[in-house]
Order: C-alpha cells, then sequence, then structure tokens
C-alpha cells in the first residue's frame, strides 16, 4: 500500500471515531440544539413580537422546504467552484 492510501484509511478511521465513541461511550439522549434552544427561552416567559406570515402545516413539509433550500445553496456553491476551477484551469492552459 502506499503512503497515501495508508493516509488516507487512517483518516477515514478517525472521523468515523470521531462520531461513534461519543454515541457509543457517552451516556445520554442526544437532541438537537434547536430544540433545547427554543425550551430555554420559552422557560423565560418569552413572548415574540410578530408571527410568521406564512407556517407550514406539517413538519414534513417545513424539511422538505429546507432541503431544496439547502440543494440550492449546494447548488450554487458547486457552480461556483466550478466556475472557479475552469477559470484557472484555462487561464494555466493559456500560459503554457
Amino acid at each position: 500500500m502506499s503512503r497515501s492510501t495508508v493516509v488516507n484509511i487512517l483518516l477515514v478511521v478517525a472521523v468515523v471515531a470521531l462520531f461513534a465513541v461519543p454515541v457509543l461511550f457517552v451516556p445520554g439522549e442526544y437532541a438537537g440544539s434547536d430544540g433545547q434552544a427554543g425550551e430555554a427561552i420559552e422557560a423565560t416567559g418569552y413572548q415574540p413580537w410578530f408571527s410568521p406570515v406564512w407556517e407550514p402545516p406539517s413538519g414534513e413539509i417545513e424539511s422538505g422546504i429546507f432541503a431544496m433550500q439547502a440543494a440550492a445553496g449546494a447548488g450554487v456553491l458547486g457552480y461556483c467552484i466550478g466556475v472557479a476551477r475552469t477559470r484557472s484551469r484555462e487561464k494555466a492552459a493559456r500560459q503554457s
């Protein structure tokens, strides 16, 4: 095995360990920070200043809208990275 293959395998093992060790060895429930923040805010008696213009009828629809927003953002980011990479390759090709 080449050195780069060994390094890649060790990096993958390290990333998996970073996620697996807390889940396996740290007792307790892993709740999202959004839920914990909401509970902390509600415990103070906070009253919102305004209400949402539109609230999705279910959590599944809200999750779907969030997923579409994330996909659109990833598409824009990927496009920008692709354009930058293509420009740098064309510039390098013109110089040689």
